[in-house]
């Protein structure tokens, strides 16, 4: 009997070993493919979708509400929401700037973070009975706000149609993309184990 469990204990050493190398070996993989290109992982389109709403997130260099415009134009959704406190304003004026009119547009203006979009969204979307709804943001923002939301609203349907404003890796330094990019990695993790929000 201590022989079997002796050699059972032996057996379980070596799974667990190689359990482990496998786990690190595919933890390096990610970690190498999630900074050398960023964009495969973090960049999330859901491709020729219609919906409901726009729901435009405040941040970014307002390339989120020249995206939500050429959208608008094209008859993606009738409505459009600005989310996010302080620069409402300037992304209000250049939807306006582009063709988008003033009816179209609803403002949320509480929100400091993704959560707080997702939150206090939510609550307008129910009130206007919004069921069908495409995020608009950056690229490299696109996962987590789309998990964001899934997350805080199961029953809604949301899709992703991002900004795909500096993409390219030559622009990265100019626009300080690869380094909001590889940020995002950061914050991914943090609204895993803070919110429970998983970003895959």
């Amino acid at each position: 009997m201590g022989r079997f469990t002796l050699e059972a204990l032996r057996g379980l050493r070596k799974l667990f070993w190689r359990t482990a190398i496998i786990g690190l070996l595919a933890a390096a993989i990610i970690a190498a493919t999630g900074y050398f290109h960023p964009q495969t992982f973090l960049c999330v389109d859901s491709g020729d979708v219609r919906g409901d709403v726009l729901v435009v997130l405040g941040g970014g260099v307002h390339d989120r509400p020249a995206c939500a415009a050429d959208l608008y134009s094209r008859q993606v959704a009738p409505t459009i929401i600005l989310t996010g406190a302080g620069d409402e304003l300037i992304n209000w004026r250049i939807l306006h700037d582009n063709g988008v009119p003033g009816k179209a547009i609803l403002i949320e203006n509480k929100s400091l973070t993704t959560q707080e979009n997702a939150l206090n969204t939510i609550k307008l979307l129910r009130t206007k009975h919004f069921h069908r709804i495409i995020l608009v943001t950056s690229w490299y923002h696109s996962r987590r706000a789309l998990k964001t939301f899934e997350h805080s609203a199961p029953d809604l349907t949301f899709y992703s149609r991002p900004s795909y404003f500096a993409l390219d890796r030559k622009d990265w330094s100019k626009y300080s993309t690869g380094h909001r990019a590889h940020l995002e990695f950061m914050k991914l993790a943090g609204y895993w184990l803070r919110y429970g929000v998983n970003p895959f």
